[in-house]
Parts: C-alpha cells; structure tokens; sequence
C-alpha cells in the first residue's frame, strides 16, 4: 500500500493529506488515548514536509539503541520518561522491481487527559474504575529511588532506600494508617500503590449492615408469623398486631432514630449535591471569563469585520487553533468557539463534531439567551446520549461592545466524586446510626423493664389479694405516675380490708341466723308431737280413764323417739363444727371400714357387700373423722333404699396411682337431675327429717385430707358415691 502511493508523499499538499487520512482512519477511535505522527524519509533519507525537524538518523537511532520490542510485529517501545512510553514502527518502502523508495516511521504517545473534559468521559469503557482515575488510590513511580512521578495526594517521600525491596520483587508494607505495596520493575524504577488502611471502619461497616439486615429479617418474620396465625383474618391480625407498653416504648424509640437517620441522610444528601453543582457552576463561570480575556485578546488578530456583512469572520488559521487547544490544556477543561450565527469554528475536541455524532450547531436554547436576549452568561444542562453534562455560554464582544463569538465550556460534573462523597457520609451515618439504634434498644429495654416491672409489682399483689386475709399495701418512694396508682391500690386495699371485715361479720351474723333457724325448726318438730302426747295423757289421768296404763307406755314410747331424734340432731351440729379438730394418725383404711359395716349386722332387711383391697389401705387422717364420714355415706346409703325392698350396700377399696378409692354403692332411687347440684351443699337434703349436714360434712373432711368426693347416680336404680384419698406410703 505504501509503495503505491509513496511518490505522493513528495508533494507538501498530498504529504499532509495522506497523513491525517492514515491517523485518522487507522490510529484514532473514540477514545484516541494516543497522538501519533507519521514522519516520511526519501531514499537519500533526507525529509519529506514532516511536522518538526526530526532527522532520519535521530529516529533509527532511537529504534536501534532504545527500543524494545512487543508482542506485535515491527512495533517497538521505549522509554520518554521513567513512567511512560513511546512507540515507535519503521517501514522501508520498495516498488515493484525492489527498488528503494524511502522510509515511514510511525511514532505514538499516550494523551493525559484533562480531569475534568467530557471526552474521556463520554468515550471511556470502564477507565473510571481504573487506579488512575481513582480517589482511593495514590502511586509513585521512582528511578533510582528518587521521585519521578505521582498521583493524589499521599505524601510519598522524594528519596526512598533502595534496599526496602532488597532482592524481592514485591513487598506490602502499612505505614501512617495506609497500606503501601512496593513494586520492583527493573531497570532502577520503583512503583508504590497506597491505599489508606480501612480495616477498622470496614469491620464496623459490615456489623452495620449485619444489624440493620438482622432488623429487616426480624420485623419481616414476625409480620409473616402475625399473617400466619391470623390467617388473613383481618379481626384476629388485628388483635395479633396489639403491641405491649414494653413493644411500643421499644418501636417509638426505634423509629425516632430511624426517622431522624431518614431526614438527616436526605437534607444531607441535597445539601451535597446543591453544592457540588454550585461549586462546580461557580468555578465554571470563573474558568470562563478567565478564557473570555484570552479569547478576546486571541480573536483581535484572527478575525476581521466583514462591512458588507456586518459580521466579523475568522480567518482559517492554525495559530487559533492552537490558541484554543492551549487554553484547554492550561485550565483543564474542554473549548468551543462559535461565530455569531451559531456555527462552530473551532473546538479543543473535534471528534464528536467531525464525525457528526454532536452538532456543529450551537444549542439552540443557548444561541437565543445569548443572541437574542443578550445574557451575558448561560449554563445550559446537555445530553449525548445517557450522559448529562454541564455547558456554560458566553459572548466575546470587542471594545465597542459588539457581539463577535460565543465561547462554550462543556464541563462534565465527576458523577463519581460526587457519589463517594454521598457514600462515604452514608457509609458514616449508617455506622453511627447502627450504633444509636443499639445504645437506644438498650436505653429502651431499661425504660420498659423499668416501667413493666412496677407494673409487674402491682399485677402480683393483686394477684395476692384475697378477702379472707390480710392484704398488704406496696411501699412506693417515687412520686411519679406509677406513685399515683400505688396510692390508688394502697386506698383500694384499705377500702377491701374495711369491706372484708363487713362482709365476714354479715356472714357470720348470717350462718349464725341461718344455723339458729335450722336449729329450731329441728327442735320445734318432735316438740309438737311431745306436747300433744302430754296433753293426751293428763287428759286420761284427770278423767280415770281405765287404759291409762296402755296410754302412758304409748306416750312414753313416743317421748323416747323423740328425745332421741333431738340428741341425733345435736350429735349433727357438734360433729359438723367439730370438722377442723382433727387428730392425724396412720391405719388401715380397710378395718375402719370392717367395724363401721358391722354396726349395721344385726338388720334384717339389709345386706352389707364388702370388697376390700388385697394389700393394707393405710392412711393418715383422723380416724374419729373417717369413721364420720363411713357412717353418713353408710346411713345416707341405707335411707337411699325404700322400706318396700331388701337393702344390698356394697363397699370397695381400690388403689390407683398412689390414691386410695372408696365407693359405697347402693340399690336405692337415685338422685334426682335437679338435686344434684345441690347435694354436698349445707342444710340440703332429700329426705323429710334431717339437718342435711351428713354429706357437706362429708365434704369437708375428704378436702381437708387433700382428697375428693363425687358420685354418680341413675333413677330408679342405683348411687355410688366415690372417696379419693392420698396412701400413706411411708407406713405400708
């Protein structure tokens, strides 16, 4: 290809325009990270129209004593600087028959862009996350340990001791709180990387999000538990979602610090970004008019006022270009310059617009502001693509005021500064709020036990209160809301005593009256039939009647009945208020039961069935009680049967699981539905004489031993009554 179109570079107009159209189509992309020249040579080597005066000998030196080579073929690098490198290619052009035409050397070097440009920017395929363009790095490059070059702002020292890396090709080493790792590259050169030794905050970062994923997983737990045993029932998930003091104390405190972390992390937040983009307008505007000077004093020569046009226009020249380039490079930041009708005459970055991707147009929006309304300044935001940038407008106006260009910065805001400044004061706020939240759980868990537990105080002496003994006050030191319901309780207590008092003695006073009725309707029945008899029998002395004799041993009969149903009804009253007078000794239940049943041998009409236990029933108890308690089931037994039927009683003892079971059966009527809720009740009875103590008293001395009694009943065929009774074990 070379040797067809080699005789044009010996043309200075053909030379140049072979030159740009090879870079251009062969060494340029979006992202041009080089500059590359292309230097021609004759066969006598002498220069064909290159840009500088380059010799032929100079240039074959380099690539003969300097270069290296790479991985490609006849593509060569060497060093310019102890950090950086050229590369360097030569082809030696021959025509068809072999003869030489002449030489091409090709030379690139890397760009440093500007920071702040969008080109990089908008071109770049991941460069931002690179150790160049990082915050969280710094390096150094050193050549025979002394400081050639280095990036942000760690302090590296000017002079290093060469014997650090001694024969080691790395070495990782902390130093002031950064972490440092040295790099032996040969040749006398030394690369340091820092990075600032983040441990200790990392640790606490991950306990943070540790805690707050913790928080999450338990609230989202226990919502799920509230919706599972509610089971979507809005009624029952409303009550499961009733919080306790102790959880609403617990979640106000919570979500005070949540809600203050929320509104702090936001204002916060806004206020990083409102000042980072006043900051950045502010020192756009700055850079600008600072460029406008320059600008001004530069357009004076490379413009002329066109009378017939009434508009200035720029004359083609490199030197303006040059300008515009330098200016760009000094402050660091992209240059446009338009002419008064809005087209572009010259650009610090002309890629975008030669390959039409952005128009050479000025914005619209801006041409009008500065054209038509005569601001004297416009920012205007701008997009290619997804990417968002800032652009500021000004006019350049000569001595007389007048319009004659627009000048333009397209300044791109590092999106990236800006987030590591929001996430480093997330990062913060977030460790520290971790933190509150666990001083304030901490802080609320002592204020609920605090509260719940005088809570608790109080629930457990109401629990305690009971009418039939004294009542204690709680002591309370405090005067406080808890206080005014101790005083509240106290005054309830006292009230409770004087009422307990009042209702014993009522009850008393009532048993007493009650007790007294019983006892003299008991006594008044027999005394009626006593009177009469009496009268009858003085009534048959006074009149001599001739069968006194058979009348008084009638009446005498009678008498004697009577007496003895009033000394049975004494006996009742006696044993029922003898109850709690007990004398506990150890027998055998199965003996008491042997002589009670043999009291009852001598009836005819009745037939006593006993099935006692194999093994002794020995218990404890009072054996005067137990004998009480074997007669009235016995006797309530016997009268249970009709006097028109033969009597069958069967007792029996059985042992289950450490107790002892009594049960009197009999063949009687049974109990009716609707006096069986009444049975153990005092004063109740089925019978037409009776105090209707026998089975209350019953009652109570199986209770007493810490046993129980029931029944159970048909009509018209039989009741069995049970007694379950604790076994003495130790006295087998």
């Amino acid at each position: 290809f070379l040797s067809e179109i080699f005789p044009r570079f010996k043309n200075a107009t053909d030379n140049r325009f072979l030159k740009d159209s090879l870079i251009n189509e062969n060494f340029s992309g979006y992202l041009n990270k080089y500059d590359t020249k292309i230097y021609t040579f004759d066969a006598n080597q002498n220069p064909l129209y290159n840009e500088d005066s380059s010799t032929y000998n100079t240039l074959n030196a380099v690539l003969e004593t300097q270069a290296k080579p790479t991985a490609y073929t006849d593509l060569f690098y060497y060093d310019v600087s102890y950090d950086r490198f050229n590369y360097i290619s030569k082809k030696q052009v021959t025509d068809s028959m072999g003869k030489l035409q002449g030489f091409a050397f090709i030379l690139t070097r890397p760009k440093k862009y500007k920071s702040d440009a969008l080109y990089p920017e908008l071109f770049s395929k991941g460069t931002a996350n690179s150790i160049e363009s990082s915050s969280q790095y710094s390096f150094a490059v050193y050549n025979k340990n002394h400081l050639s070059n280095s990036y942000n702002n760690y302090p590296f020292p000017t002079v290093i001791a060469n014997q650090l890396l001694a024969n080691n090709e790395f070495l990782s080493r902390s130093n002031n709180g950064y972490d440092e790792l040295w790099y032996n590259a040969g040749d006398d050169k030394i690369i340091v990387i820092a990075k600032m030794d983040n441990l200790f905050m990392e640790c606490i970062t991950l306990f943070a999000y540790l805690f707050f994923s913790f928080l999450v997983i338990t609230t989202l737990f226990n919502l799920l538990s509230v919706l599972a045993k509610g089971r979507l029932n809005f009624v029952k998930t409303r009550q499961l979602l009733q919080l306790t003091i102790r959880n609403q104390v617990h979640g106000t405190i919570i979500l005070i610090s949540l809600f203050s972390f929320v509104v702090i992390g936001i204002a916060t937040i806004l206020f990083f970004i409102n000042r980072y983009h006043s900051n950045n307008r502010e020192r756009l505007s700055r850079t600008i008019h600072i460029m406008e000077n320059e600008v001004k004093n530069s357009l004076d020569t490379f413009s002329f006022y066109n009378q017939k046009l009434k508009v200035y226009d720029f004359l083609p020249n490199e030197k303006l270009e040059y300008t515009i380039n330098r200016l760009a490079e000094i402050h660091a930041a992209d240059v446009n310059l338009y002419d008064v009708s809005g087209n572009l005459k010259v650009s610090s970055l002309p890629l975008p617009y030669n390959t039409g991707m952005v128009s050479t147009k000025m914005d619209p929006v801006a041409f009008y502001h500065l054209s038509k309304l005569k601001d004297v300044q416009y920012f205007q935001e701008q997009k290619i693509g997804k990417l968002v940038y800032l652009s500021n407008y000004v006019p350049v106006r000569d001595e007389s005021g007048k319009e004659y260009a627009y000048l333009n910065i397209p300044y791109f805001e590092s999106q990236s500064r800006l987030e590591d400044e929001i996430s480093n004061f997330l990062v913060t706020v977030i460790n520290l709020n971790a933190f509150i939240f666990l001083i304030a759980g901490i802080i609320a868990l002592f204020i609920t036990n605090r509260i719940t537990r005088s809570f608790f105080v109080i629930t457990n002496k109401m629990k305690e209160i009971n009418i039939g003994k004294v009542n204690e006050e709680i002591v309370w030191n405090r005067k406080d809301e808890i206080g005014e319901l101790v005083d509240e309780y106290n005054k309830m207590v006292k009230k409770l005593d004087v009422s307990a008092a009042m209702l014993a003695r009522s009850e008393r006073e009532g048993a007493w009256r009650e007790m007294a009725r019983q006892v003299a309707h008991e006594i008044k029945n027999p005394l009626t039939p006593m009177k009469l008899n009496l009268q009858y029998l003085q009534m048959a002395i006074d009149t001599n009647s001739p069968n006194v004799k058979d009348i008084s041993v009638y009446v005498a009969k009678i008498l004697v009945e009577q007496i003895d149903h009033l000394s049975q009804i004494a006996t009742d009253f006696a044993q029922f208020a003898n109850i709690g007078t007990t004398k506990i000794q150890g027998f055998n239940l199965n003996d008491s039961i042997k002589h009670v049943s043999s009291l009852y041998s001598a009836n005819d009409k009745l037939r006593i069935v006993l099935s006692p236990h194999a093994d002794k029933i020995m218990i404890r108890a009072d054996k005067t009680q137990i004998n009480r308690l074997l007669t009235n089931l016995l006797q309530n037994a016997i009268q249970a049967v009709p006097e028109n039927i033969n009597g069958e009683i069967e007792i029996a003892t059985r042992e289950v699981d450490g107790n002892v079971i009594l049960s009197v059966r009999d063949n009687g009527t049974g109990i009716p539905e609707e006096m069986r809720s009444k049975i153990f009740t005092p004063n109740f009875t089925t019978k037409t004489s009776g105090t209707g103590l026998g089975l209350a008293m019953c009652k109570g001395i199986v209770e007493k031993l810490g046993g129980r009694i029931w029944f159970e009943t048909e009509v018209n065929s039989y009741t069995v009554f049970f007694v379950e009774l604790p076994l003495n074990k130790s006295n087998p």
